[in-house]
């Protein structure tokens, strides 16, 4: 078995726990608001505004024998520059202020997955961050091509709206076979471990984003402005 392979097997009860955040199934139901896709894009902002500076983070911390790793990152840091402007775009389309989308606080869960990252790269090893890689392309290929379609469906929201969302199911595609490729290029177990503990951290991190995409959490307010 593929270390890819045994990173999809080992982390199946964690994406399956994932998947049964209520939003995303209330998404896959039909049963959702403007207010929720506009509160998802703003924490969806505030935590792809740090991927360029987690991909440098983590080429700078890799030692001489993963240079190899290290030229991927480079590829990694062409295709993610500006996405995030690509989520402002979106809530502009949706009717929020753009500047005060950018300028807004993160939710609790989104500032938390940033700060695990960040830290897990210095602290303990900067493989730690293809966990975080495997879960947010992994999940992207999964819901945002469906997402989209159903939420331009229901809200009648124009095609501008979507650019992140449908633009990142086709990218992560590429990058899902791509990432696979380097995953099997990780033989030490140590190191393959790392990442599986890195993988099912994120995908409890990044579901807990999800879960606080609620009112209770003053998102709302957010979607106010539209």
């Amino acid at each position: 078995m593929s270390f890819y392979q045994q990173l999809q097997e080992t982390t199946e009860q964690a994406r399956n726990a994932f998947l049964q955040v209520p939003i995303i199934q209330r998404c896959f139901n039909n049963d959702f608001s403007l207010d929720d896709y506009i509160a998802f894009l703003q924490q969806a902002y505030h935590h792809v505004k740090f991927t360029v500076p987690l991909l440098m983070a983590t080429g700078a911390k890799l030692t001489e024998d993963k240079e190899w790793l290290r030229e991927a990152i480079g590829e990694y840091i062409e295709e993610e520059m500006g996405h995030q402007e690509w989520i402002l775009n979106d809530l502009a389309a949706c009717g929020v202020d753009k500047n005060e989308a950018r300028y807004g606080q993160p939710a609790p869960a989104t500032e938390l997955m940033v700060a695990y990252a960040f830290d897990a790269i210095a602290r303990k090893n900067p493989l730690y961050f293809f966990g975080m890689v495997f879960v947010l392309e992994g999940t992207s290929i999964a819901l945002a091509d469906a997402a989209a379609k159903q939420i331009k469906d229901k809200l009648s929201l124009p095609k501008s709206a979507f650019k992140y969302l449908t633009s990142h199911g086709a990218l992560d595609q590429e990058h899902i076979v791509f990432f696979e490729g380097l995953m099997n290029k990780i033989v030490a177990p140590q190191e393959q471990a790392m990442i599986i503990h890195s993988a099912n951290m994120f995908y409890r991190l990044y579901g807990d984003i999800f879960r606080e995409l609620t009112p209770e959490h003053g998102l709302r307010l957010v979607a106010q402005t539209a």
